[in-house]
């Protein structure tokens, strides 16, 4: 599977973590250089509280577009050290 915004690769796996429908990628097949850490945060009440990072691709910001969970609750201990993407972030396989 492969992660892309605006015309970069910011992740890639073999091996994802489907969960509703997302792809949680495990964190060491980030393309870290893409990713800054945000200040956001939400919470699922049955995998927990989650982090944001923003992508930061060609000189172009994409705000809180990748999210994880850095202590999920039991139900989702599949997703720990995992990140899924939303907001234009195209996931293919």
């Amino acid at each position: 599977m492969k992660a892309i915004w605006n015309g970069v690769v910011i992740a890639e796996s073999n091996s994802t973590e489907v969960v509703e429908g997302n792809h949680y990628f495990p964190a060491d097949s980030l393309k870290k250089e893409y990713f800054k850490t945000s200040t956001h945060q939400s919470t699922c009440p049955w995998k927990g509280l989650a982090s944001y990072y923003s992508l930061d691709v060609n000189g172009q910001e994409n705000s809180n577009a990748a999210w994880y969970y850095p202590a999920p609750k039991e139900a989702a201990s599949n997703i720990k050290d995992h990140v899924a993407f939303w907001k234009g972030v195209e996931v293919v396989g």
